[in-house]
């Protein structure tokens, strides 16, 4: 009996320490007409700048967002509505204008180059977080509207869910 107990432990240690194998995340969903922003429930077309998406477990659709610094307050935020299983944004290198995002031109967020601290407004009037795929053009960002390039873990916390400074001056790029 002591012989099962210990074999059955072994294979339960075994079984722990098994990793998980990788699971791909769910394809993006192309921006639609109808697509509402998950904090303020408004139409996400009627409003220019890049757009984020958020994939949850169990949820059979994704969470959109018509600023990306509001998708990654939603990241950076404690609460969760469900396990994140993707993240897309807007690939700004990649969209028609800047109020014209396009509705397929998604990117992993994980794998984004992101301009922060540019003086740029976003979709909803705040200062924005713009993605790109392509490290050349967040460099040509933000030479020309300033900010720094960082990963999406870099992105300070104050960054999105700081206090937003209303007498800045921010623009809408051309």
């Amino acid at each position: 009996m002591r012989v099962v107990l210990v074999a059955a432990a072994a294979i339960l240690a075994l079984a722990a320490c098994k990793e998980e194998a990788a699971v791909a995340p769910p394809d993006p969903v192309p921006l639609t007409e109808e697509a509402l922003s998950f904090f303020c429930q408004m139409n996400i077309a009627e409003h220019g700048g890049p757009k984020g998406q958020i994939h949850l477990e169990g949820y059979p659709a994704p969470l959109f967002f018509a600023q990306t610094r509001d998708m990654v307050a939603y990241l950076k935020s404690p609460e969760r509505d469900a396990k994140i299983i993707g993240v897309y944004v807007s690939d700004m290198g990649a969209a028609p204008s800047w109020e014209q995002p396009g509705i397929e031109n998604w990117v992993l967020a994980e794998g984004a180059h992101f301009v922060v601290g540019a003086k740029v407004a976003g979709g909803m009037g705040a200062q924005e977080v713009v993605p790109f795929k392509e490290l050349d053009d967040a460099a040509n960002f933000a030479t020309q509207w300033g900010g720094q390039i960082m990963s999406l873990d870099a992105i300070p916390t104050e960054a999105v869910l700081g206090p937003i400074d209303l007498d800045q001056t921010l623009e809408t790029p051309s």
